[in-house]
């Protein structure tokens, strides 16, 4: 096997590809990237922790056929090392020599025929075309409220269901949810679960995606998703069982509703949330009364007041919250106004737009003490 490329180019896919390789594994060869040649001259390079995997394709010239695996961390340590310049890359007899101006390096491969294979064989795949930009955002607004406790099973991933004329994604934690919809034509009405953090790694990789106006594409069976962006694919495991009927806890009244300026909302909420250490729950407190909310929060080193003017219709409340859970949502909803839904002070807090339900967050209160 052997190839040239600008170092440059094999670095950033190095850096797509390494996202499926785990420190954690006792298998030797899952420490390892994949570098496969053909006689086209595309190098194919990939990764998988089994739960996990990673394909990435690149051209590249002063081609020979063969393949060979490398220690993920030793070779793209060598690789992003190395100056922007041409890399020859060649190996012989299970050793690698890597030449790049005036450094040559000589590394140990192991055996191409341990690595195992990734693409999945079921038949009746099923396809979905996401744009990728839209594909992302719904990412960002969704998968920050999967639990991150190993232990909860289904709920440390994301829920992506397909509606006759929706796609929408919703993720629960136990203290907050969140919900993404977009209008999508669906062949059928499915729900699958991918784990949170595979979904931020396949945003990342949009992220660094150079092709603008792409598709995304999601091929699914019974137990993977692939996701296939430019010359990248993505191989996951669905997690399996019930996730939680969401629909059922959204509530369908209220006795206080608010509409506010989310930036100034969230930039007092944050400067509040300074103090907030009482308990160690980031207590932040809402006094919502007439046409302001006053937040106050207080510690051991002081205390804080900001007001926010609001309009608002219904009750009087005050109700406490965790600051971090406030400012999360706050974070990744674009509108300027928003709405927020109370019932009493113990029950939780809807996030919603001025129209329509393009999104939905449900945000549970802390107990205030007497």
């Amino acid at each position: 096997m052997k190839f040239s490329c600008n170092q440059n180019t094999l670095a950033k896919a190095l850096n797509i590809v390494s996202k499926a390789v785990t420190a954690r594994t006792t298998i030797p060869i899952l420490k390892g990237i994949l570098l496969k040649v053909d006689a086209n001259g595309i190098l194919t390079m990939s990764a998988s922790d089994l739960d996990l995997s990673i394909e990435k394709k690149i051209q590249v010239s002063d081609a020979k056929e063969g393949s060979i695996v490398v220690l993920s961390k030793l070779f793209g340590d060598i690789v992003r090392k190395l100056p922007d310049e041409k890399i020859t890359i060649e190996e012989e007899n299970g050793k690698v020599n890597i030449k790049c101006s005036n450094s040559e390096f000589n590394i140990i491969g192991l055996a191409a025929d341990e690595f195992p294979n990734i693409n999945p064989t079921e038949d009746n795949q099923e396809t979905i075309l996401f744009n990728k930009e839209i594909l992302k955002d719904m990412i960002k607004k969704t998968s920050f409220a999967a639990s991150i406790d190993e232990n909860k099973g289904v709920i440390t991933g994301v829920l992506i269901e397909m509606e006759e004329e929706s796609l929408n994604m919703i993720a629960i934690d136990g203290f907050r949810m969140a919900i993404s919809r977009e209008m999508m034509k669906n062949k059928k009405k499915e729900n699958i679960i991918i784990p949170a953090k595979i979904l931020n790694e396949i945003s990342r990789i949009i992220s660094e995606s150079e092709i603008d106006n792409e598709d995304v594409t999601l091929l699914l069976s019974k137990k993977k998703a692939v996701f296939v962006l430019e010359d990248t694919k993505v191989v996951l495991r669905l997690l399996e069982g019930e996730f939680m009927n969401y629909k059922r806890i959204i509530p369908q009244d209220s006795a206080c509703k608010v509409v506010l300026n989310k930036s100034d909302f969230l930039n007092s909420v944050e400067r509040a949330s300074l103090l907030a250490k009482v308990g160690k729950n980031n207590l932040v407190k809402l006094d919502i009364k007439d046409s302001t909310i006053e937040i106050t929060s207080k510690s051991e080193e002081g205390n804080v007041k900001e007001t926010v003017i609001v309009t608002k219709e219904g009750n009087d409340l005050t109700i406490g919250f965790n600051s971090k859970y406030l400012i999360d949502v706050l974070k990744v909803v674009d509108d300027e106004e928003i709405t927020l839904l109370f019932n009493t002070n113990v029950s939780p807090c809807l996030v919603k737009p001025i129209m329509g339900n393009y999104f939905e967050y449900l945000i549970l209160p802390v107990r205030l003490g007497q």
